[in-house]
């Protein structure tokens, strides 16, 4: 049983409303919503709408992996995807699945319903969010199988990264930045905000 958490003009990042309970699956029959929302620790909380900076690193971050992972079908980096597993389901920013865990259709096309864990979830911090919500839903991922998380901070420039069963790591600078073992990427910190220049 949930609380669903309506945005207010007040706080764009929501505020608790309880107005009705809901299952996980009762959740998963609503209509999307614009931005998503998503199912967390017993309540439904939408997201920000992503701005300038966020679409940019968004955008740009999905190209470069995909560029080296999708024509030999390593990976692939999907932009928004609703992924539900272990009583949650979440938006991440940027899911990267290896490919071999992607549940195409008998047809061999991507499926609407990811239900399973990211290999690795970004998330893209905007001031509106509450950054612990969005830490949890990169712990939550590693708690189940997922082997990377990375929450990004344009206006801190750095980049936090998780990995199973180890403290987080905060990267800077020309600090490089892990990656799934098997795409073959090199990519500083530098290098990702560095994208956030576009006028040459």
């Amino acid at each position: 049983m949930i609380k669903i958490i309506k945005l207010t003009k007040q706080d764009s990042s929501m505020t608790i409303a309880a107005s009705k309970s809901l299952t996980l699956q009762e959740f998963l029959k609503l209509p999307e919503t614009k931005p998503a929302s998503q199912y967390i620790n017993g309540e439904i909380i939408q997201k920000s709408m992503p701005k300038g900076r966020h679409s940019r690193l968004q955008s740009k971050l999905c190209a470069v992996i995909n560029q080296v992972t999708e024509e030999q079908q390593i990976a692939y980096a999907f932009p928004e995807l609703r992924c539900t597993f272990s009583d949650r389901s979440i938006v991440p920013d940027m899911a990267v699945f290896q490919w071999n865990r992607i549940p195409f259709t008998a047809d061999g096309e991507v499926p609407d319903n990811f239900e399973l864990q990211p290999d690795w979830t970004i998330e893209i911090f905007t001031p509106e969010q509450k950054p612990n919500k969005v830490i949890g839903n990169i712990l939550h991922c590693l708690q189940h199988g997922c082997q990377l998380g990375w929450f990004v901070d344009p206006n801190d420039r750095s980049i936090l990264i998780f990995l199973p069963n180890q403290q987080p790591e905060l990267l800077q600078r020309n600090d490089c930045l892990p990656l799934l073992a098997e795409i073959e990427l090199e990519l500083t910190v530098d290098q990702v905000f560095g994208w956030l220049k576009m006028d040459g």
